[in-house]
């Protein structure tokens, strides 16, 4: 009886063991399963290179896609003989992606279209002529304010005005268009070409960044960026004021086609990186913030403390997005290597490059690319480095450490990665 006794003791403990392992004080699901909103269960990578040298700002380049299920290092070294599809015909390099679906204004310059790529083909699967507003290829800006709704703004062909399309994404067809009701800064004879738009869902707001410039083909920025808050619903300014900073947004020529310069945090606060002239004419990047229910910046915060260029951004969690930056005194040229990855915490404002058996990643040239990508706490990044052949390094976000991908054979340059989602 009495070892009956004990057995059902232990037997009661064990339970409770399980059940306090199971049901611990926080329940929320663990990164990386399916129960994560991030997590994405069936998708593969679109890398994309150029020819002969990095692309990107209009280079004349041939420009190649490869769908691969796999970046990991356990692969034959990548190629694209009679593998990859080349989309300069149809396609430029500066697109947006979202899902399984490519969509921007193409080589022809006279609709809107959405593609799929694959099987090495560019397969068309909706598209729209323009309608009253005209946009050219490269040179507008987008946000997406649901899964659906895609907006596009750019200035018109004078640049006097910004115009702005709302689209239907599933089959391009327009919703409606318009004119932004913002008036020419002081001083300035016409706005950028592009600008940055973007949208925050937690208070219901887009933010179009832009500026000033005077006139002619090399117009020089002249004003302050300027920050017009928008309702998405209406597409009425509600306000429309100058940064405190003199600077202006980088990669304001191609509205985030080419690269990512703003993000939003787990907290809902705004992030844009921006760049000064130093005295000496050198660049000086910053990282501006709007914090969550605000419209204006926090004049006391800048994220950014590392000097140099910062080039693209992407946030990867937990306060931190992953930089591709450049270092100025190696060099300020596209080719030039002089650039590289580091991790920004945006809470402690420190930034750390990202490192590989215990040294940091050699510098890499080509500047105009979203060669990094971020899927199910990994990110993915590109790096062509002098003497070596073009390599992928795989960055665990939580756990911070760096394992090496897949190796590409000489000849291709990094010019994208994406993650893409299967078509279902």
């Amino acid at each position: 009886m009495r070892k009956v006794k004990f057995l059902l003791l232990s037997f009661m403990a064990l339970f409770i063991s399980f059940g306090m392992t199971g049901c611990s004080d926080n329940d929320e699901p663990d990164p990386g399963t399916p129960d994560d909103p991030t997590f994405i269960e069936d998708y593969h990578f679109d890398l994309w290179v150029a020819l002969d040298r990095h692309g990107g700002m209009g280079r004349d380049v041939q420009t190649l896609v490869r769908s691969l299920s796999s970046l990991e290092a356990d692969q034959p070294e990548i190629n694209f003989q009679g593998t990859g599809v080349e989309v300069n015909a149809t396609m430029t390099l500066e697109t947006i992606l979202k899902g399984a679906y490519y969509y921007q204004v193409p080589v022809s310059g006279d609709r809107f279209s959405k593609y799929v790529l694959e099987d090495n083909k560019i397969t068309v699967v909706a598209e729209r002529r323009f309608k009253t507003n005209t946009y050219a290829a490269r040179k507008y800006t987008h946000a997406w304010i649901n899964d659906n709704t895609l907006v596009i703004m750019a200035a018109n062909g004078s640049a006097d005005k910004i115009i702005w399309t709302k689209l239907n994404a599933d089959d391009m067809s327009i919703i409606s268009e318009g004119t932004l009701d913002v008036n020419l800064p002081e001083g300035g004879e016409i706005f950028t070409t592009s600008g940055i738009l973007t949208y925050r869902a937690s208070d219901n707001k887009l933010f179009y960044f832009y500026y000033a410039k005077s006139g002619g083909s090399r117009g020089k920025r002249v004003t302050p960026m300027m920050t017009a808050v928008i309702n998405p619903a209406t597409m009425s300014v509600e306000s429309d004021t100058p940064c405190f900073l003199d600077c202006e947004m980088v990669g304001t020529a191609y509205g985030e086609l080419l690269q990512t310069t703003t993000f939003i945090d787990g907290d809902n606060n705004l992030y844009i990186a921006c760049v000064t002239d130093d005295a000496d004419g050198s660049e000086h990047s910053h990282l501006l913030k709007i914090p969550a229910n605000s419209t204006a910046f926090d004049q006391s915060y800048d994220g950014f403390t590392a000097g140099g260029k910062l080039i693209s951004l992407m946030y990867i969690g937990d306060n931190k997005a992953m930089a591709y930056a450049r270092n100025d005194q190696y060099g300020t040229g596209i080719d030039d290597f002089s650039h590289y990855y580091t991790v920004i915490d945006v809470a402690t404002k420190t930034s750390t490059p990202v490192k590989y058996n215990g040294a940091e990643l050699a510098y890499s040239s080509g500047r105009f690319s979203s060669r990094m990508a971020y899927v199910n706490n990994k990110a993915y990044i590109g790096v062509d480095a002098q003497g070596q052949k073009p390599q992928i390094y795989i960055y665990d976000v939580k756990t911070a450490a760096t394992t090496l991908g897949a190796t590409m054979a000489s000849g291709y340059y990094f010019e994208q990665i994406r993650v893409v989602e299967n078509v279902k």
